[in-house]
């Protein structure tokens, strides 16, 4: 009687399977049906394979865990303070090269921290010599309190990137203030390229110098430890180093106008 109903539910069995084939199938895996199997694992009739696509990868390597300790925790091991001061210092050197050296309007003021370098040592201009705007068109510089530096600072005004051309009258320094060229605003925007680069050189010396004086700190440290204060150096240097290029977003939208 038994073997009966076997044969009889043979035929509706096979039918089904048949519609499953046939059927779209939007199953990607295996699927798990704890109601009707608890101990086993069913799998659908045909499967379909989805791949990950290039971006999709790229997000999620880019979503990695942000750590964020304590830093009253690891002081023993490092001042993860005083890093971040060090790194924030590097980006604010940089804004204040920014603003000071690359400038497209050239005003008094932007003559003030030029660099003169003497037989006594580098002295910013604005200690060496008094410095007026004559006209929209003319800064005066007077060396009267310092006519043996008048050479250096004529030498340093020509050789600044604000591609001026000083001339020499006495004691009395003419600075012609140039029309703004497009090549003036490329090669501008080179030198904050070049700026950009040297800051993020010094950003990373931070770091290897950080990183350095953690990995000494490892005897009486878990590995654990030691490498989420590493990851925390990382995830601030990479804060910083995207700050930089904000920076240089910024400033290379100014120069080119």
């Amino acid at each position: 009687m038994a073997l009966n109903h076997v044969n009889l539910l043979r035929p509706l069995v096979c039918q089904s399977l048949v519609r499953q084939l046939r059927s779209p199938v939007v199953a990607t895996s295996k699927v798990s049906a704890p109601l009707l199997c608890p101990s086993t694992t069913c799998y659908p009739a045909a499967c379909t394979r989805l791949y990950a696509t290039k971006k999709a990868k790229a997000k999620a390597k880019g979503q990695s865990a942000k750590v964020n300790i304590n830093t009253s925790l690891v002081e023993d091991i490092i001042s993860l303070d005083e890093v971040k001061e060090d790194m924030t210092a590097v980006l604010n050197a940089l804004k204040d090269d920014f603003t000071r050296n690359l400038s497209i309007r050239t005003s008094a003021g932007a003559l003030d921290h030029i660099v003169v370098t003497t037989q006594d040592g580098k002295f910013p201009l604005n200690q060496l010599g008094q410095i007026s705007m004559k006209s929209p068109q003319l800064i005066m510089v007077n060396m009267s309190s310092f006519p043996e530096a008048t050479a250096a600072v004529t030498r340093a005004l020509r050789e600044s990137s604000m591609n001026l051309n000083p001339e020499v009258d006495g004691t009395i320094i003419k600075v012609p203030i140039p029309k703004v060229t497009r090549e003036h605003r490329e090669n501008l925007v080179k030198l904050a390229k070049q700026g950009s680069n040297k800051a993020k050189d010094s950003l990373r010396r931070v770091r290897s110098n950080a990183v350095a004086q953690v990995k000494k700190a490892k005897e009486g440290h878990s590995e654990d430890t030691i490498r989420l204060v590493e990851k925390q150096i990382q995830q601030m240097a990479d804060n910083i180093a995207s700050d930089i290029d904000k920076q240089l977003a910024a400033k290379t939208k100014e120069l080119l106008g």
